[in-house]
């Protein structure tokens, strides 16, 4: 799918969470819908311990207007495990703000790639690599979320493999 297809087919949706695997082109894509189509766009970095996750992300899903989430709610249930020894949102509770945000006329973008050319992007990018295998296994906990979450809200997931998605 070309990168204009695509942006065709998104920006249909008033809400659009864009998750994935550090290196797959989130913020490209979330960028891409800011400065062509007008989302507002919100970066998600880890918050701090003791935030109201679920308050936090059900106000941003209340925003009015198009909104473009550059990582969020999703990435709390992968990367909260590897890194911090739990996730600080519970499946139902990243179910009912998938829900929330389909409710908004919304859709969660799942961005995938191979792990050597992710690899190679983070290489570029920062000179911070982490190991090949790691790289594999939080894909695979993004597979395993986004596959819960298709129940809750529609799930589009692109290969950013051959290029950057937008």
């Amino acid at each position: 799918m070309s990168a204009a297809s695509l942006m065709t087919a998104l920006v249909v949706h008033d809400v659009i969470v864009v998750d994935g695997c550090d290196g797959t082109g989130k913020t490209t894509l979330a960028r891409a819908l800011r400065d062509r189509h007008g989302y507002r766009l919100v970066h998600s970095a880890r918050t701090p311990d003791g935030t109201n996750l679920t308050g936090r992300y059900r106000q941003l899903l209340a925003t009015p207007g198009k909104i473009a989430l550059d990582r969020s709610f999703v990435s709390e249930l992968v990367y909260g495990p590897l890194f911090h020894g739990r996730s600080r949102l519970s499946p139902q509770e990243t179910a009912d703000l998938a829900e929330r945000a389909a409710e908004r006329g919304g859709i969660l973008v799942h961005l995938t790639g191979d792990p050597d050319v992710i690899a190679d992007r983070l290489r570029a990018r920062d000179g911070h690599v982490p190991p090949v295998e790691l790289i594999r296994g939080i894909i695979d906990g993004f597979h395993s979320v986004f596959g819960l979450l298709e129940r809750s809200a529609p799930v589009r997931t692109i290969d950013t493999t051959s290029g950057p998605p937008a």
